[in-house]
């Protein structure tokens, strides 16, 4: 099998590292020097164009910040499309939106290309460790093609339902991520403020009812230490939110809890910036309120 990956990103260049290690790959990514150290890190090829490194390709595997950016790499010439083989595979591991994945599977249809939307859940450390979870939009003959492929990288692979279910449990997930995150931030600011120490209040936590992936991985390790590296950066984060409340909207479902998260979150990043990561939206509750939450 002949592999193309584009788009060598924080988490699709471990992602395409694991790739590498099972089959031919070519790789593509915007900053060509990063291909290029790519290849000649992992035995890859590295492409000058999208359509390159299609070509010749069973299966394409993209890894982008939004969908907009996987539809504009179809276009031109030198356009992804351009180089994708009737019969061949594309897998859109991009944290994407619905509506843009259906219009692409549409498209490329006409092709005989098949596809899927495939975003994954774990970070860095599950795209190194090839423990993703990954959440796959497409019909039943797409995802069995899929799933050898995906276990590169991936030790869940979950089969959501047509075209644009993965994007849509990805985006609900992430949105459900930033409510965790802003609820934890506020009610820990006040548990500091009323003289509970911050780190046996986490404990107890997450002996309770109340943790979540935020109380028990993301806080111990970043907040309650004051590290805060750069693993996902909240403008990310607040465009999956924006992507969940388009599902609610599309399904009729009333979102007040996300609603509210959604501002919160674009209040974060205008204040913090687009460098700014995730998890610093709870720096900016500190900030508010004053208080470190520390231990």
């Amino acid at each position: 099998m002949k592999a193309a990956f584009l788009g060598l990103g924080a988490i699709g260049r471990p992602m395409a590292a694991r790739l590498a290690a099972r089959t031919r790959l070519t790789v593509w990514n915007r900053t060509h020097a990063r291909a290029e150290a790519f290849a000649a890190q992992f035995g890859a090829e590295d492409a000058a164009t999208p359509r390159e490194a299609a070509e010749g390709a069973d299966v394409v595997v993209t890894c982008l910040p939004t969908s907009v950016d996987v539809e504009r790499l179809l276009e031109g010439t030198d356009g992804l499309e351009a180089g994708l083989a009737s019969g061949s595979l594309m897998l859109d591991c991009t944290s994407g939106d619905p509506a843009t994945s259906r219009r692409l599977a549409s498209r490329l249809a006409q092709r005989g290309v098949l596809f899927a939307d495939c975003p994954v859940s774990g970070g860095t450390s599950g795209a190194e460790s090839g423990t993703l979870t990954v959440m796959v939009g497409g019909d039943e003959a797409t995802f069995a093609r899929a799933r050898p492929v995906l276990e590169a990288f991936g030790s869940r692979i979950e089969h959501m339902g047509p075209v644009g279910a993965g994007h849509a449990m990805k985006a609900v997930n992430n949105a459900l991520l930033a409510v965790n995150l802003e609820a934890f931030g506020e009610g820990f600011a006040a548990l500091v403020k009323a003289g509970v120490p911050a780190r046996k209040a986490v404990e107890v936590l997450n002996a309770s009812s109340g943790r979540s992936f935020v109380s028990e991985a993301l806080v111990p390790d970043r907040v309650l230490t004051g590290r805060w590296p750069q693993t996902f950066r909240l403008a990310l984060l607040e465009k999956d939110v924006g992507i969940a409340l388009g599902v609610l909207d599309e399904t009729g479902v009333r979102g007040p809890v996300l609603h509210l998260v959604g501002e919160l979150l674009r209040r974060a990043r205008a204040v913090l910036g687009d460098a700014a990561d995730h998890v610093e939206a709870i720096r900016l509750i500190e900030r508010d309120a004053g208080v470190e939450i520390r231990g």
